[in-house]
């Protein structure tokens, strides 16, 4: 049992962490709502679950870990609402819970630092969201919960590199506009490293080590395919849709060294151009996988 995990919402960081711990023999619980996922899931060597849909009551009770990537709707955090009395009841057996939140919940600093003393004043519904969310989370009794708030995660299947193929990757410029982002693997072995030094309460930071305005890594990812570099538009004029006029609302530079000091991390990728090179040299084509 101490090599059990259960993971609620059983995503594109989650599978990433289970590639490195179902090698070491863990057993790992991941639930997905979509019952079409559930043999992609198996052939991963994890354990599927459907829900919402069936009761993970059995599972959950024999999990001394739990990874919690779902994210909050409109009813608030949808595992609290659906099992918190059961989650309650089984945390004083739990040896790590894990809750992957965002960096978000920072709001908008005018590309300015953040850390994770840095009072929180989300600026978006989203954010606002996350916020809720993790004090919920903080509220369960005996959790030895850690909070994991992200940047923007890119890897394998989730890059620029499809959409400069493609022709439809676009330079949006704002002035001053600058983003922390997170390889998925820097995520992962960020979370392998935390279960195997809990520190119950902890709140980490996860970024690399060089915020970048979103034009210049479209930039890049054209320059590494040699392909035309894409127009530059102006945020003020380009047509976007409210939810990706949303991501520039925020302008932020994040700091991880608190999780370099308490865990020994270190990015894998210190840079979106280390991050992109890999990628590509992994999969030349860069299919959605």
């Amino acid at each position: 049992m101490d090599k059990t995990l259960f993971s609620f919402g059983h995503g594109y960081s989650a599978r990433a962490l289970a590639r490195r711990l179902v090698p070491q023999g863990w057993r790992i619980y991941g639930t997905t709502r979509d019952q079409n996922k559930l043999d992609e899931i198996a052939a991963t060597g994890v354990t599927p679950v459907l829900w919402p849909g069936s009761d993970p009551g059995a599972a959950l009770r024999d999990a001394r870990h739990l990874l919690i990537s779902a994210g909050p709707g409109p009813e608030g955090d949808p595992v609290l609402a659906a099992l918190g009395a059961e989650i309650a009841a089984l945390a004083p057996q739990m040896r790590w819970a894990g809750y992957l939140s965002t960096t978000g919940v920072y709001g908008d600093h005018q590309g300015g630092w953040v850390d994770e003393d840095t009072p929180l004043a989300p600026s978006t519904k989203r954010g606002q969201a996350r916020v809720t969310a993790e004090q919920a989370w903080r509220a369960v009794p005996d959790l030895p919960l850690h909070i994991f708030r992200l940047a923007g995660i890119y890897g394998p299947g989730r890059g620029p590199f499809a959409k400069v193929r493609a022709g439809t990757a676009r330079r949006i410029i704002k002035k001053g506009q600058v983003f922390s982002r997170i390889h998925v693997e820097d995520i992962a072995q960020a979370l392998e490293r935390s279960i195997a030094r809990p520190d119950a309460g902890a709140v980490y930071n996860l970024c690399d080590d060089d915020p970048a305005p979103p034009q210049d890594v479209i930039g890049h990812a054209a320059e590494l395919l040699g392909l035309p570099l894409p127009a530059a538009e102006d945020f003020e004029t380009a047509e976007m849709t409210p939810m990706a006029r949303s991501f520039y609302a925020e302008s932020k530079k994040v700091r991880n060294d608190r999780i370099k000091a308490a865990l020994g991390w270190k990015p894998i990728y210190p840079d979106y151009r280390s991050g992109l090179a890999a990628m590509l040299a992994d999969d030349p084509r860069n299919e959605d996988r």
